[in-house]
C-alpha cells in the first residue's frame, strides 16, 4: 500500500510538472491517467506491481 501511494504521489507529480512547464496538454493527461486506470485492471498488473516492488526493494538496499 505504502509504494501504491508513493508511485501515485510521484507519477502525480510529474504529471503536474510537464502540464506546467512542458506544456503538457490537459487530453494527453486525461488519457494517461486512464490508460493507467484500465491497465490496473488488466492481467498484466500483478507482473507490473511485482516488478516495481522489486525495483523499490532493490533501491531501498542501496547503502548510502
Amino acid at each position: 500500500m505504502v509504494l501504491s501511494i508513493s508511485g501515485v504521489l510521484l507519477f502525480g507529480v510529474i504529471v503536474f510538472l510537464f502540464f506546467r512547464k512542458d506544456n503538457l496538454k490537459l487530453s494527453h493527461a486525461i488519457v494517461c491517467a486512464l490508460f493507467g486506470f484500465y491497465l490496473a485492471g488488466s492481467a498484466i498488473a500483478p507482473g507490473i506491481e511485482a516488478g516495481g516492488a522489486t525495483l523499490a526493494n532493490l533501491i531501498g538496499n542501496i547503502p548510502f
